[in-house]
């Protein structure tokens, strides 16, 4: 087992009883209050508890301000809309980390006693004819006063690499995917990632996705095919960027005294061995082991009491392939520069050594930015329930997913690191 200095703080028995989520894609027909029900009903019957049940909710949403003019009390009214109402809700915006957010505040909820049974749920509707509208949603995940700044200090970190010609999209596309960019190139020029290394991570999870009926995308990719796809922005190509997304997931959380009193199945009940929400902070590109990921994830390990050489099975971030291969780095998995290598030698696949994205990851399951890090959270309860069918990890006992949002400075401004065990 692994430990850090900071030594091992217990988490009380809090538990995952219900999960639920609604296919991600593009669906113009859906609102968002559809989507809202879709997936809490789905989690209250996985719970086997009622919607009377709950003591509290936390609502993530990102985008409905900005696509519908809804910029206030957004859970209220979807949850009004079906039921839900008399309690405390909560309204959670932490950029495409606002899943995993609600998911920390119902935790510690429940954690500090003042109820037994809380809700967790993500919604996003983001798909839009108009795509002016739709791709601008991104333009405040960054400090809007200082965009200029913010752009040439991401272009500085990707010098030295040099951009093909028609590596370049002339189509619209979200502004993160420039951040990307400047991420891969900088990890490029520093430890010799190649694109190929980059592709195998897109491919591989694009496989992966085959067997998620609720992925967006369900079309496998050769390393081939994903390197001679339509370009984004160098070295990204179109394969190995996540989708502007719609779709809804939930969890419930409750404490051990309310599996008694309702009478629930412990035997599907999923631990919460650690939740951590961390915030980044000012540091040099190559300061890679100070990554707010990184930091979030030592927290992490520390708290439940595990190491990365623990865990079954993860869930990252990957809006781009070299997310995925940042955090690989950051959860411990491997050393850092080595997310490349360990992707293309296919340690990351199911069977591999240490699975990752089972579930297509965002980059094929999609990314509806306020319920992506509920839907991690529905995969890996999946997982550790031994429910996720041909996408099963064998013998998965320990899991872990990473959550990133925004970008403030050259990394995430928050992150969020979850840990499950059975």
């Amino acid at each position: 087992m692994w430990f850090g200095c900071l030594g091992v703080i217990n988490m009380q028995d809090i538990f995952i009883i219900g999960v639920g989520m609604t296919p991600f894609g593009r669906m113009l027909d859906v609102d968002l209050k559809t989507m809202t029900r879709q997936a809490t009903d789905a989690a209250l019957s996985d719970a086997g508890i009622e919607k009377s049940d709950l003591n509290a909710a936390y609502f993530a949403n990102v985008s409905q301000g900005h696509m519908e003019r809804q910029h206030m009390i957004r859970g209220e009214i979807a949850l009004r809309s079906m039921g839900i109402g008399g309690i405390p809700v909560i309204n959670v915006e932490n950029a495409c980390a606002s899943g995993s957010s609600a998911f920390n505040s119902a935790v510690n909820f429940v954690k500090a006693g003042q109820g037994d049974v809380a809700l967790a749920i993500g919604a996003e509707k983001m798909y839009s004819r108009d795509r002016d509208l739709m791709f601008s949603v991104f333009d405040s995940g960054w400090d809007v006063s200082t965009r200029d700044e913010t752009v040439a200090r991401l272009t500085k970190m990707g010098e030295g690499v040099d951009v093909p010609d028609g590596t370049m999209s002339n189509k619209p596309y979200s502004v993160f995917m420039d951040v990307y960019a400047a991420f891969s190139r900088f990890h490029m020029k520093r430890f010799g990632t190649t694109r190929a290394q980059l592709a195998a991570v897109a491919a591989k999870n694009h496989n992966h996705s085959i067997h998620n009926p609720q992925s967006q995308y369900r079309n496998g990719y050769t390393v081939e095919e994903v390197l001679a796809a339509p370009p984004i922005a160098y070295p990204l190509t179109l394969p190995m960027c996540a989708p502007i997304s719609d779709g809804a997931a939930a969890a419930v959380i409750c404490n051990r005294s309310a599996l008694a009193r309702l009478g629930l199945d412990a035997r599907r009940a999923v631990r919460v061995l650690a939740s951590v929400v961390q915030s980044g902070s000012d540091r040099e590109p190559e300061e890679v082991d100070r990554h707010v990921s990184a930091l979030a994830a030592k927290r992490a390990y520390e708290i439940a009491g595990v190491g990365p050489e623990d865990v079954s099975v993860a869930e990252v971030h990957d809006a781009t392939a070299m997310g995925e291969i940042i955090q690989v780095e950051n959860l411990g998995f491997c050393a850092f520069g080595d997310g490349g290598p360990i992707s293309a030698r296919g340690e990351t696949r199911i069977g591999g050594r240490i699975p990752v994205n089972p579930s297509g990851g965002l980059e094929s399951k999609g990314h509806p930015i306020g319920a992506t890090g509920l839907g991690q959270i529905y995969e890996l309860v999946s997982q550790l329930r031994g429910e996720a069918g041909p996408r099963q990890v064998a013998d998965a006992r320990i899991a872990i997913a990473e959550n990133g949002g925004g970008i403030h400075g050259i990394e995430e401004a928050v992150a969020c690191i979850t840990v499950l065990g059975r």
